[in-house]
């Protein structure tokens, strides 16, 4: 069997520097104690492992409001890559808490491009995931009479603004073109006047577009990567969809013996933006020689560069 390691994947820049904030407030004796994330970090278990590991305490739940009441007064708090909605951002600080922001640079920006856009009188159309983080936090940056979440097409006729309302349409970034294209295309048909704001970052639309180029040279597809990452999920869909072969998820080399993968020639392998490189490497060396660790421990977890 032929396994093609496909570059780049896996860590991307918004994880990097989560990571890198988390662990650096975990070895730091100066930072309040306990240290608490607000939700996943990142969505990925080995991940929420190794800061465990290190004294960090995830809150894992659909509401970051009610989960940040479990933080005790005067603790750190550290925000997820995900971003979080002004409302939480305010209750950190009336509860004294010492706040670590490990919000993506790029979710960042797309809760300015949504407050930027109210700003100007304009009603946001938000193409998203149900029940994500990362939503959540970014629809917290309008008035709610004022955004909607749209999940696919079947949602563009139940939006709720008048046909001559002016309309942003603005997307979470880690969605596929693909995804996006059909709902945006049905958005603009129900308002001529929209403007679009794609905000699917940089890392995952290169990601993508690499395991759909990828998927032309090959029998099938595997994404190393957590059930609850988004991104993940979208590699998947991708290779399925766009790419036309067969594609399955993991989460780690243990998984390999659930997949028929002898009637394959040739594998593509790549990882969500949320998956360590060293788990990664773990699955591409056992397809390639049948001799990968299963001791994740045993590797190198050091910050990985995003293409690694």
């Amino acid at each position: 069997m032929d396994v093609e390691a496909v570059v780049p994947r896996g860590f991307c820049h918004g994880v990097v520097e989560a990571m890198t904030l988390a662990r650096n407030a975990a070895r730091n004796p100066k930072t309040p104690r306990p240290i608490f994330v607000l939700g996943m970090l990142v969505h990925n278990q080995h991940v929420i492992e190794e800061l465990r590991q290190m004294g960090v305490m995830t809150l894992d739940g659909s509401d970051r409001l009610q989960l940040l009441e479990q933080v005790p007064e005067g603790a750190t708090v550290i925000f997820s890559a995900h971003g979080v909605s002004p409302a939480v951002r305010l209750r950190a600080e009336a509860r004294a808490l010492h706040v670590i922001d490990a919000t993506c640079s790029d979710v960042f920006r797309t809760h300015q491009v949504i407050h930027d856009s109210v700003e100007r009188g304009y009603f946001i159309v938000y193409v998203g995931t149900k029940n994500h983080p990362e939503p959540e936090g970014a629809l917290g940056h309008a008035p709610s009479d004022h955004i909607a979440l749209v999940t696919g097409v079947q949602d563009v006729a139940k939006i709720p603004f008048a046909s001559d309302s002016p309309i942003a349409v603005i997307t979470q970034t880690t969605l596929s073109q693909w995804d996006t294209e059909e709902i945006v295309q049905a958005t603009v048909q129900r308002y001529p006047k929209a403007v679009v704001f794609n905000e699917i970052c940089m890392a995952t639309q290169l990601r993508q577009h690499a395991i759909y180029e990828a998927s032309r040279r090959v029998d099938a597809v595997l994404v190393v990567g957590d059930a609850r990452s988004n991104n993940t999920k979208k590699l998947v869909e991708v290779a399925s969809r766009q790419g036309g072969v067969p594609a399955f998820r993991i989460d780690n080399a243990d998984q390999l013996d659930n997949i028929n993968l002898e009637q394959f020639k040739k594998i593509a392998v790549t990882a969500g933006s949320s998956t360590p490189s060293v788990v990664t490497r773990q699955v591409i060396r056992q397809l390639r020689t049948g001799t990968g660790s299963k001791n994740l421990e045993a590797e190198t977890t050091t910050i990985e560069k995003a293409t690694d």
